[in-house]
């Protein structure tokens, strides 16, 4: 059976290592702040100005003012600080944040990534994605192995604009775990009842063994 979104964010969530600073990109990456491991203590950061996020609030805890950079509302932690985005950005332009999760429309075989905008389409802007990638010391992208037609979006190279070049260190998507290699990419993990084959018919990208 494929992962659905929880369970996605959940593997994500693994990649986490105590002490580290970590940034969680918009939609299923901010799942992962509900499935932080036992014991593991990590400090997420939000571009907007916070760091310190807790767990997605409980309907009798929401406040209006708390909100991830995805206008999402979040917890408060006892260590959590506040600061203007120019603090925020210079935490990660200055290769402070350890790790990012992020979304992805697509990802290509050499870790190329464009997670910001469909040509044609309404967006908001690029957001922190631009700056995430060039600062952070690592990159993972959890997204839907295809799109709603079945045509995938782990590619050979991406035709939507880039966020960054050669940036992305592994993908997490509803069908497994595949990192970023030499001349292409590596299966690590299999989603349950899904197999090498099955991930191998939905990658456009070239795996290598």
């Amino acid at each position: 059976m494929p992962w659905d979104r929880n369970q996605m964010a959940a593997r994500a969530a693994q990649e986490l290592k105590d002490g580290m600073y970590v940034n969680l990109g918009i939609g299923i990456p901010t799942l992962v702040a509900n499935y932080i491991p036992e014991g593991v203590e990590v400090t997420l950061q939000s571009e907007n100005g916070m760091l310190g996020i807790g767990p997605f609030p409980t309907e009798d805890a929401v406040d209006p003012d708390l909100i991830n950079a995805g206008k999402q509302t979040v917890t408060a932690l006892p260590h959590t600080a506040y600061f203007d985005s120019a603090q925020s950005f210079a935490m990660i332009r200055g290769g402070k944040i350890a790790m990012a999760i992020l979304g992805a429309m697509e990802v290509a075989e050499n870790g190329d990534l464009a997670n910001w905008m469909i040509p044609g389409k309404l967006v908001k802007g690029m957001g922190g994605a631009m700056d995430l990638v060039a600062g952070v010391k690592r990159v993972v992208v959890v997204m839907d192995h295809t799109n709603k037609a079945g045509v995938s979006k782990v590619l050979k190279a991406c035709t939507l604009p880039l966020t960054g070049k050669g940036v992305v260190n592994r993908i997490i998507t509803n069908l497994g775990v595949l990192d970023v290699v030499e001349g292409g990419l590596r299966i690590v993990e299999t989603a349950p009842e899904v197999t090498e084959a099955d991930i191998r018919a939905a990658t456009e990208a070239t795996i290598v063994a």
